[in-house]
């Protein structure tokens, strides 16, 4: 196979992400829109490979400027591999993070997770809602339903929208006839979220709401307009910092 032919391959999953998820990213980008005119925060989460999602939502250039981080380093393979995978699935751990700082009604929880199975993000998700938040599940309803069920629920039952990566279980796509490499979560997590921040640039034009984005330090008047947002935000959210 061609290289051509396999990125082809990918093309066609993105596509088929985008055709699928269409109302729900309309939905989304709603919730987030709502948030925007509350003046409160988009809270992003997620554990183990996941949270590359989250990072690409917090402070990026052309990102969302209104968004807090939900993390525990506990979560990341980085800082311990094995460790980080039994930490998803400790049960309690969200309510402890929720304690230090949970988003209220006018919030919005976005949580990463293509399996949606361990305690983590299930009960993060159902934490969320128990404060009045909505919730935004980017998750994989083949993978949750194929995955062994380490929660009461799962995420995409706890959510209030799904969009659905529709990758594959064990999240590996290449050889298509036995997939054992070329995990396609973090890409397809990555196009989601930023065909959402496009419809909330669009439906923001459209009904008269600036949209508070970064700009990248690395072109002329970046820094001035970042420091408006890091001004505005700075107190709400200690990861900018």
């Amino acid at each position: 196979m061609s290289t051509t032919e396999r990125c082809a391959g990918v093309a066609e999953r993105l596509a088929e992400a985008e055709r699928s998820n269409a109302e729900q990213i309309r939905e989304s980008a709603e919730l987030i829109l709502g948030v925007i005119r509350a003046d409160a925060l988009v809270f992003t989460a997620g554990a183990g490979h996941s949270l590359a999602a989250v990072a690409e939502t917090f402070y990026r250039a052309g990102g969302l400027a209104c968004v807090y981080p939900v993390y525990h380093p506990e979560l990341l393979p980085l800082h311990g591999a094995q460790h980080s995978t039994k930490t998803e699935r400790r049960s309690g751990l969200a309510e402890e993070v929720l304690a230090e700082r949970a988003p209220g009604p006018d919030d919005l929880l976005v949580v990463f997770s293509t399996s949606g199975v361990n305690p983590y993000p299930v009960e993060l998700a159902a934490g969320a809602r128990k404060r009045g938040a909505s919730v935004i599940a980017v998750s994989s309803a083949a993978s949750v339903a194929a995955a062994p069920k380490r929660a009461a629920t799962t995420l995409i039952e706890e959510a209030s929208i799904v969009l659905d990566s529709h990758v594959r279980p064990g999240d590996a796509s290449y050889p298509a006839d036995a997939p054992r490499t070329a995990p396609l979560s973090t890409v397809i997590n990555a196009f989601l979220w930023n065909l959402v921040l496009a419809e909330v640039v669009d439906l923001g034009a459209a009904q008269g709401v600036d949209i508070p984005l970064w700009r990248s330090s690395n072109v002329d008047g970046g820094d001035e307009a970042n420091a408006a947002l890091l001004a505005k935000y700075g107190a709400r959210v200690p990861a900018l910092r």
